[in-house]
Protein backbone atom coordinates (compact mmCIF):
# COMPACT_ATOMS: atom_id res chain seq x y z
CA UNK A 1 0.00 0.00 0.00
CA UNK A 2 1.42 3.29 -0.91
CA UNK A 3 0.95 6.55 1.35
CA UNK A 4 1.80 9.78 0.37
CA UNK A 5 3.92 10.64 3.43
CA UNK A 6 2.66 13.82 4.78
CA UNK A 7 5.47 15.72 6.04
CA UNK A 8 8.02 15.62 3.58
CA UNK A 9 10.59 17.98 3.70
CA UNK A 10 11.90 18.71 0.11
CA UNK A 11 13.26 16.33 -1.71
CA UNK A 12 11.65 12.92 0.03
CA UNK A 13 8.75 12.63 -2.81
CA UNK A 14 11.15 10.62 -5.03
CA UNK A 15 10.84 7.41 -3.45
CA UNK A 16 8.00 4.91 -2.75
CA UNK A 17 6.61 4.99 0.66
CA UNK A 18 5.02 1.40 1.68
CA UNK A 19 3.31 1.06 4.79
CA UNK A 20 4.39 -2.03 6.89
CA UNK A 21 1.62 -3.66 9.64
CA UNK A 22 3.87 -5.94 11.26
CA UNK A 23 3.57 -4.21 14.83
CA UNK A 24 -0.49 -3.78 14.81
CA UNK A 25 -0.81 -1.72 17.77
CA UNK A 26 -3.45 0.40 18.20
CA UNK A 27 -4.70 3.61 19.42
CA UNK A 28 -7.98 4.60 19.55
CA UNK A 29 -9.72 8.67 19.06
CA UNK A 30 -11.96 9.02 22.07
CA UNK A 31 -14.40 11.90 23.45
CA UNK A 32 -17.79 12.92 23.09
CA UNK A 33 -19.63 13.66 20.22
CA UNK A 34 -19.01 16.40 17.76
CA UNK A 35 -15.80 16.92 19.10
CA UNK A 36 -13.79 16.58 15.69
CA UNK A 37 -12.42 13.02 16.02
CA UNK A 38 -13.50 11.84 12.67
CA UNK A 39 -11.54 15.10 11.49
CA UNK A 40 -8.11 14.14 12.90
CA UNK A 41 -8.51 10.44 11.83
CA UNK A 42 -9.40 11.96 8.19
CA UNK A 43 -5.88 13.62 8.43
CA UNK A 44 -3.75 10.72 9.77
CA UNK A 45 -5.26 7.76 8.02
CA UNK A 46 -4.74 5.93 4.58
CA UNK A 47 -8.40 5.71 4.61
CA UNK A 48 -11.36 8.43 5.05
CA UNK A 49 -14.54 8.43 6.85
CA UNK A 50 -17.61 10.19 6.49
CA UNK A 51 -17.97 13.02 9.09
CA UNK A 52 -21.58 14.96 9.89
CA UNK A 53 -22.90 17.40 11.98
CA UNK A 54 -25.34 14.99 13.57
CA UNK A 55 -24.65 13.23 16.74
CA UNK A 56 -24.45 9.37 16.94
CA UNK A 57 -24.64 8.91 13.15
CA UNK A 58 -21.88 6.39 13.27
CA UNK A 59 -22.58 2.77 13.31
CA UNK A 60 -19.28 1.64 13.52
CA UNK A 61 -15.47 2.69 14.69
CA UNK A 62 -12.93 3.64 12.05
CA UNK A 63 -9.62 1.57 11.43
CA UNK A 64 -7.13 3.07 9.40
CA UNK A 65 -3.07 3.03 9.38
CA UNK A 66 -0.97 6.23 9.83
CA UNK A 67 3.22 6.09 8.84
CA UNK A 68 4.84 7.88 11.83
CA UNK A 69 6.44 11.15 10.66
CA UNK A 70 10.44 9.99 11.38
CA UNK A 71 12.53 12.92 9.25
CA UNK A 72 15.96 10.06 9.99
CA UNK A 73 14.44 7.76 7.53
CA UNK A 74 14.50 9.80 4.44
CA UNK A 75 17.59 11.76 5.92
CA UNK A 76 19.25 7.72 5.58
CA UNK A 77 18.41 8.24 1.70
CA UNK A 78 21.44 10.27 1.38
CA UNK A 79 24.06 7.90 2.64
CA UNK A 80 21.83 4.96 1.84
CA UNK A 81 20.35 5.07 -1.83
CA UNK A 82 17.45 3.27 -1.86
CA UNK A 83 14.40 1.96 -4.31
CA UNK A 84 11.52 2.67 -1.73
CA UNK A 85 11.24 3.74 1.89
CA UNK A 86 9.15 2.59 4.15
CA UNK A 87 8.15 4.09 7.84
CA UNK A 88 7.14 2.70 10.69
CA UNK A 89 3.06 2.84 11.53
CA UNK A 90 0.48 2.36 14.24
CA UNK A 91 -2.93 1.42 13.69
CA UNK A 92 -5.86 4.24 14.36
CA UNK A 93 -9.12 3.43 15.27
CA UNK A 94 -11.93 6.36 15.29
CA UNK A 95 -14.68 5.56 18.05
CA UNK A 96 -17.66 7.30 17.64
CA UNK A 97 -18.54 9.44 20.33
CA UNK A 98 -19.58 8.26 23.97
CA UNK A 99 -22.74 9.73 25.85
CA UNK A 100 -23.83 9.62 29.56
CA UNK A 101 -24.60 6.42 30.07
CA UNK A 102 -22.90 4.73 27.17
CA UNK A 103 -21.65 2.15 29.85
CA UNK A 104 -25.27 1.15 30.49
CA UNK A 105 -26.03 0.77 26.61
CA UNK A 106 -26.86 4.41 26.36
CA UNK A 107 -26.19 6.26 22.83
CA UNK A 108 -23.43 4.24 20.92
CA UNK A 109 -23.14 2.33 23.88
CA UNK A 110 -21.44 -0.86 25.23
CA UNK A 111 -20.00 -1.87 21.35
CA UNK A 112 -17.81 0.64 21.18
CA UNK A 113 -16.65 0.49 24.89
CA UNK A 114 -15.42 -2.90 23.50
CA UNK A 115 -13.93 -1.13 20.60
CA UNK A 116 -11.88 1.11 23.26
CA UNK A 117 -10.90 -2.16 25.73
CA UNK A 118 -8.84 -3.55 21.98
CA UNK A 119 -7.16 -0.33 21.94
CA UNK A 120 -3.65 -0.23 23.32
CA UNK A 121 -3.67 3.30 24.21
CA UNK A 122 -6.48 6.33 24.27
CA UNK A 123 -5.89 9.75 22.25
CA UNK A 124 -8.93 11.89 24.10
CA UNK A 125 -10.39 14.61 21.64
CA UNK A 126 -11.74 17.77 23.50
CA UNK A 127 -13.73 20.51 22.00
CA UNK A 128 -12.12 23.62 22.41
CA UNK A 129 -14.04 26.16 20.28
CA UNK A 130 -17.44 28.06 19.37
CA UNK A 131 -19.58 27.04 16.73
CA UNK A 132 -22.95 27.39 16.59
CA UNK A 133 -23.59 25.35 13.66
CA UNK A 134 -22.21 22.69 15.18
CA UNK A 135 -24.25 21.96 18.49
CA UNK A 136 -22.47 20.68 21.40
CA UNK A 137 -24.56 17.35 22.87
CA UNK A 138 -24.56 18.88 26.24
CA UNK A 139 -26.07 22.14 24.80
CA UNK A 140 -22.33 24.14 25.52
CA UNK A 141 -19.02 23.95 25.37
CA UNK A 142 -16.80 22.77 28.60
CA UNK A 143 -14.11 20.55 27.84
CA UNK A 144 -13.25 19.99 31.29
CA UNK A 145 -17.21 18.51 31.64
CA UNK A 146 -16.46 16.42 28.84
CA UNK A 147 -13.69 14.89 30.39
CA UNK A 148 -15.26 13.83 33.67
CA UNK A 149 -18.53 12.67 30.81
CA UNK A 150 -15.88 9.86 29.64
CA UNK A 151 -14.10 9.23 32.68
CA UNK A 152 -17.08 8.41 34.38
CA UNK A 153 -18.66 6.05 32.01
CA UNK A 154 -14.92 4.26 31.88
CA UNK A 155 -14.71 4.06 35.27
CA UNK A 156 -18.33 2.59 35.65
CA UNK A 157 -17.30 -0.38 33.33
CA UNK A 158 -14.10 -0.96 34.60
CA UNK A 159 -15.85 -1.17 38.36
CA UNK A 160 -18.69 -3.51 36.78
CA UNK A 161 -15.65 -5.83 35.38
CA UNK A 162 -13.68 -5.47 39.12
CA UNK A 163 -16.83 -6.59 40.89
CA UNK A 164 -17.33 -9.35 38.41
CA UNK A 165 -13.92 -10.72 38.95
CA UNK A 166 -14.38 -10.41 42.91
CA UNK A 167 -17.24 -12.75 42.85
CA UNK A 168 -15.32 -15.23 40.74
CA UNK A 169 -12.71 -14.71 43.30
CA UNK A 170 -14.18 -15.04 46.23
CA UNK A 171 -15.81 -19.10 45.43
CA UNK A 172 -12.14 -19.81 45.04
CA UNK A 173 -11.17 -18.47 47.85
CA UNK A 174 -13.58 -20.48 50.21
CA UNK A 175 -11.42 -23.26 49.19
CA UNK A 176 -8.70 -22.08 50.04
CA UNK A 177 -6.94 -20.99 47.20
CA UNK A 178 -3.88 -18.30 48.53
CA UNK A 179 -3.34 -16.93 45.39
CA UNK A 180 -7.43 -16.41 44.73
CA UNK A 181 -7.28 -14.12 48.50
CA UNK A 182 -4.41 -12.08 47.24
CA UNK A 183 -6.01 -11.11 43.75
CA UNK A 184 -9.41 -9.95 46.25
CA UNK A 185 -6.76 -8.20 48.25
CA UNK A 186 -5.39 -7.05 44.98
CA UNK A 187 -8.76 -6.06 43.30
CA UNK A 188 -10.30 -4.37 46.49
CA UNK A 189 -7.75 -1.29 45.87
CA UNK A 190 -9.10 -1.23 42.66
CA UNK A 191 -12.94 -1.01 43.62
CA UNK A 192 -11.93 1.32 46.15
CA UNK A 193 -9.65 3.69 43.67
CA UNK A 194 -12.55 3.49 41.01
CA UNK A 195 -15.34 3.80 43.55
CA UNK A 196 -13.79 7.29 44.21
CA UNK A 197 -13.94 8.08 40.69
CA UNK A 198 -10.01 7.44 39.92
CA UNK A 199 -8.83 5.97 36.61
CA UNK A 200 -6.80 3.37 37.43
CA UNK A 201 -3.81 4.47 35.93
CA UNK A 202 -3.55 6.86 38.65
CA UNK A 203 -3.91 3.80 41.18
CA UNK A 204 0.15 2.93 42.45
CA UNK A 205 0.42 -0.83 42.82
CA UNK A 206 2.85 -3.42 43.09
CA UNK A 207 4.44 -4.62 39.53
CA UNK A 208 4.06 -8.27 41.09
CA UNK A 209 -0.01 -7.01 42.16
CA UNK A 210 -0.77 -5.57 38.78
CA UNK A 211 -0.79 -9.40 37.36
CA UNK A 212 -4.08 -9.64 39.07
CA UNK A 213 -6.26 -7.29 36.94
CA UNK A 214 -4.21 -8.04 33.77
CA UNK A 215 -6.61 -10.36 32.26
CA UNK A 216 -9.53 -6.99 32.73
CA UNK A 217 -7.87 -5.10 30.32
CA UNK A 218 -9.32 -1.81 32.49
CA UNK A 219 -10.11 1.02 30.02
CA UNK A 220 -8.99 3.68 32.68
CA UNK A 221 -5.41 2.10 33.00
CA UNK A 222 -5.07 2.63 29.43
CA UNK A 223 -2.15 5.58 28.70
CA UNK A 224 -4.13 9.04 27.76
CA UNK A 225 -3.22 11.84 25.12
CA UNK A 226 -5.38 14.78 25.29
CA UNK A 227 -6.45 16.71 22.02
CA UNK A 228 -7.48 20.34 22.48
CA UNK A 229 -9.40 20.89 19.06
CA UNK A 230 -9.52 24.57 18.77
CA UNK A 231 -10.24 27.53 16.11
CA UNK A 232 -8.07 28.42 13.61
CA UNK A 233 -7.02 31.26 14.98
CA UNK A 234 -5.88 29.43 18.00
CA UNK A 235 -3.83 26.58 16.32
CA UNK A 236 -0.57 28.04 18.12
CA UNK A 237 -1.44 29.86 20.80
CA UNK A 238 -4.34 27.89 22.34
CA UNK A 239 -7.21 29.80 24.12
CA UNK A 240 -8.93 29.58 27.54
CA UNK A 241 -10.83 26.61 26.97
CA UNK A 242 -7.49 24.89 26.33
CA UNK A 243 -6.02 26.90 29.84
CA UNK A 244 -8.90 25.49 31.79
CA UNK A 245 -7.77 22.00 30.42
CA UNK A 246 -4.04 22.42 30.88
CA UNK A 247 -5.19 23.48 34.66
CA UNK A 248 -7.69 20.53 35.61
CA UNK A 249 -4.92 18.04 34.32
CA UNK A 250 -1.89 19.19 35.32
CA UNK A 251 -2.07 17.31 38.56
CA UNK A 252 -1.81 13.96 36.59
CA UNK A 253 1.30 15.70 34.72
CA UNK A 254 -0.92 14.86 31.18
CA UNK A 255 0.62 16.32 27.96
CA UNK A 256 -1.67 18.10 25.67
CA UNK A 257 -1.39 18.74 22.64
CA UNK A 258 -2.99 21.95 20.76
CA UNK A 259 -4.56 21.88 16.86
CA UNK A 260 -6.81 23.16 14.69
CA UNK A 261 -8.58 19.73 13.17
CA UNK A 262 -10.54 21.81 10.09
CA UNK A 263 -7.23 23.46 9.15
CA UNK A 264 -5.50 20.42 9.77
CA UNK A 265 -8.22 18.71 7.06
CA UNK A 266 -7.28 21.54 4.27
CA UNK A 267 -3.38 21.00 5.19
CA UNK A 268 -4.29 17.14 4.62
CA UNK A 269 -5.77 18.37 1.27
CA UNK A 270 -3.17 19.48 -0.37
CA UNK A 271 -0.59 17.69 -2.71
CA UNK A 272 2.32 20.00 -4.10
CA UNK A 273 4.74 20.05 -0.67
CA UNK A 274 5.20 23.51 -1.38
CA UNK A 275 1.22 24.58 -0.90
CA UNK A 276 1.99 22.64 2.41
CA UNK A 277 4.58 24.75 3.51
CA UNK A 278 2.89 27.89 2.26
CA UNK A 279 0.10 27.24 3.99
CA UNK A 280 1.86 26.07 7.53
CA UNK A 281 3.57 29.48 6.72
CA UNK A 282 0.06 31.85 6.70
CA UNK A 283 -0.83 29.96 10.22
CA UNK A 284 1.95 30.29 12.03
CA UNK A 285 3.37 26.68 12.17
CA UNK A 286 6.42 25.06 11.00
CA UNK A 287 4.55 21.39 10.60
CA UNK A 288 1.11 19.64 10.58
CA UNK A 289 -0.08 19.46 14.17
CA UNK A 290 -0.76 15.72 13.35
CA UNK A 291 2.56 15.01 12.79
CA UNK A 292 3.27 15.55 16.66
CA UNK A 293 -0.04 13.89 17.42
CA UNK A 294 1.45 10.73 15.31
CA UNK A 295 4.40 11.33 17.21
CA UNK A 296 3.07 11.71 20.35
CA UNK A 297 0.91 8.59 19.99
CA UNK A 298 3.82 6.55 19.00
CA UNK A 299 5.61 7.35 22.15
CA UNK A 300 2.06 7.01 24.15
CA UNK A 301 2.71 3.31 23.24
CA UNK A 302 5.49 3.10 24.24
CA UNK A 303 7.39 2.67 21.03
CA UNK A 304 10.78 3.28 19.30
CA UNK A 305 12.24 2.61 15.65
CA UNK A 306 15.27 0.83 14.75
CA UNK A 307 16.52 0.93 11.03
CA UNK A 308 17.41 -1.69 8.06
CA UNK A 309 18.96 0.11 5.45
CA UNK A 310 20.00 -0.93 1.68
CA UNK A 311 19.82 -0.83 -1.99
CA UNK A 312 16.24 -2.30 -1.97
CA UNK A 313 14.71 -0.21 0.72
CA UNK A 314 15.46 1.62 3.96
CA UNK A 315 12.77 0.98 6.69
CA UNK A 316 11.60 1.60 10.54
CA UNK A 317 11.21 -0.84 12.51
CA UNK A 318 8.69 -0.91 15.45
CA UNK A 319 9.69 -2.61 19.05
CA UNK A 320 8.75 -1.71 22.40
CA UNK A 321 11.25 0.33 24.29
CA UNK A 322 13.49 -2.07 26.46
CA UNK A 323 13.52 -4.94 23.30
CA UNK A 324 16.66 -6.89 23.23
CA UNK A 325 18.82 -7.23 20.06
CA UNK A 326 16.88 -11.11 19.09
CA UNK A 327 13.48 -9.43 19.68
CA UNK A 328 14.46 -6.88 17.20
CA UNK A 329 15.12 -9.23 14.80
CA UNK A 330 11.82 -10.45 15.12
CA UNK A 331 10.18 -7.73 14.31
CA UNK A 332 12.20 -8.49 11.33
CA UNK A 333 10.79 -11.89 10.59
CA UNK A 334 10.31 -14.39 13.12
CA UNK A 335 13.44 -16.88 11.71
CA UNK A 336 16.19 -13.47 12.45
CA UNK A 337 14.87 -14.05 16.03
CA UNK A 338 15.36 -18.14 16.17
CA UNK A 339 18.29 -18.00 14.49
CA UNK A 340 19.73 -14.76 16.13
CA UNK A 341 23.71 -14.67 16.05
CA UNK A 342 24.52 -11.33 16.44
CA UNK A 343 23.67 -7.63 15.53
CA UNK A 344 26.23 -5.36 13.73
CA UNK A 345 25.22 -1.44 14.99
CA UNK A 346 25.67 1.32 13.67
CA UNK A 347 24.48 4.45 15.16
CA UNK A 348 22.40 7.15 13.19
CA UNK A 349 24.08 9.80 14.59
CA UNK A 350 27.64 8.39 13.79
CA UNK A 351 26.18 7.51 10.38
CA UNK A 352 25.43 11.17 9.53
CA UNK A 353 28.14 12.65 10.77
CA UNK A 354 30.95 10.29 9.39
CA UNK A 355 29.14 9.72 5.96
CA UNK A 356 28.70 6.24 5.16
CA UNK A 357 29.29 2.82 6.57
CA UNK A 358 32.53 2.04 5.66
CA UNK A 359 33.34 5.03 7.66
CA UNK A 360 31.86 3.86 10.65
CA UNK A 361 33.43 0.82 10.41
CA UNK A 362 37.04 2.73 10.03
CA UNK A 363 36.49 4.98 12.89
CA UNK A 364 35.29 2.28 15.37
CA UNK A 365 31.63 3.41 15.42
CA UNK A 366 30.08 -0.65 14.08
CA UNK A 367 29.73 -2.03 17.22
CA UNK A 368 28.98 -6.23 17.37
CA UNK A 369 26.76 -7.18 19.96
CA UNK A 370 25.05 -10.29 20.87
CA UNK A 371 21.79 -11.17 22.49
CA UNK A 372 21.59 -9.37 25.53
CA UNK A 373 21.72 -5.96 23.82
CA UNK A 374 19.08 -3.66 24.61
CA UNK A 375 18.15 -1.69 21.23
CA UNK A 376 18.28 1.80 21.40
CA UNK A 377 15.52 4.39 19.18
CA UNK A 378 17.60 5.31 15.59
CA UNK A 379 19.99 2.43 15.67
CA UNK A 380 20.72 0.86 12.25
CA UNK A 381 20.87 -2.61 12.49
CA UNK A 382 22.04 -5.50 10.37
CA UNK A 383 21.08 -9.16 12.08
CA UNK A 384 23.41 -12.34 11.53
CA UNK A 385 21.81 -15.44 11.60
CA UNK A 386 21.07 -18.84 11.22
CA UNK A 387 18.52 -21.52 10.94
Amino acid sequence: MVFAYPAASSGECAHAIDLDRAMALKCGIIGVANVGKTTLFNCMATTRAETSSAAFTSSRSNLGVVAVPDPRLFSLSKYQPTAKVVPATVDIVDIPGLARGASQGEGVGNKFLSDIRNTDALIHVLRCFDDDRLPHIDGSVDPVRDIQTIDLELQVKDLESVEKKLERLAKVAKAGDKDARKGMEVLEKYRAHLEDFKNVRTLEVDASDRKHAEDLFLLTAKPVLYVCNVEDEAAKTGNPYVDRVRTYLEQEGKEILVLAARLESEIAELDQEEDRKAFLADAGLEEPGVNKLIRSAYSLLDLISFFTIGPKENRAWTIRKGALAPEAAGAIHSDLQRGFIRAEVIRYEDLVSLGSEHACKEAGKLSVEGKHYLVRDGDILHIRFNV
